[in-house]
């Protein structure tokens, strides 16, 4: 089957997953309004290179303001020198919450990248995850699986676009792959965030498509 993009472009798809939508244990603000557009897009192959992110937390992640007594979720804290704002539990290993979302055909996947598995360090970025308590970001593996196909250009979506979507973009212009974001298949945790993350974005020359 051929692709309308070239073969060095792909399709990075953010946690779009049941927890993340209206309803869900971490709504994003309209987060439900990007499934049939996502759907529609896979179902069109017009990327060679699709991959999705998959938010996938073991019971107790230190993400979650349950771990911590005296704190509220969305409450910020340090952690390993850099801060961590804490979540309602969310994306727990197996649970329906935490499964790629039932509503898209994912048949065109090529791989799903699990983050967040590691019960001591949060993740965000499909790249990386977040500081360790070594100081480090360990790689999830995406950047050289991308590389391996020949990969230089990536095209981001899904949830939230304050967070995960513009971490992942974010790491991927920082690891030397060009970047744009779907905008209108993406949603924010909140819509107040839109313009700083608009303007995060443009500051590292990623696109906004």
């Amino acid at each position: 089957m051929t692709s309308n993009r070239p073969a060095h472009a792909a399709l990075i798809l953010v946690d779009v997953q049941p927890d993340f939508m209206p309803g869900g244990a971490l709504a994003c603000h309209e987060g439900d309004a990007i499934v049939p557009g996502t759907d529609a897009l896979l179902r069109a192959r017009r990327f060679r290179h699709v991959v999705a992110t998959q938010d996938w937390h073991p019971p107790g992640h230190v993400s979650f303001a349950s771990r911590h007594p005296g704190r509220a979720a969305f409450e910020r804290i340090d952690l390993y020198g850099q801060p961590q704002t804490l979540w309602p539990d969310h994306c727990v290993q197996g649970t329906a919450g935490a499964e790629l979302h039932p509503g898209i055909d994912w048949s065109a996947l090529d791989a799903v990248i699990r983050k967040g598995s590691d019960p001591a360090v949060d993740s965000y970025s499909g790249f990386r995850e977040n500081h360790g308590p070594d100081g480090s970001r360990p790689s999830t593996g995406l950047a050289g699986w991308l590389r391996e196909r020949g990969v230089d250009e990536v095209v981001v979506c899904g949830l939230a676009r304050d967070v995960c979507v513009l971490w992942t973009a974010q790491d991927a212009r920082e690891l030397g792959f060009r970047a744009s974001v779907l905008w209108d298949l993406s949603r924010p945790v909140t819509p107040t965030s839109d313009a700083a993350t608009r303007a995060a974005l443009l500051e590292q020359g990623i696109g906004i498509v």
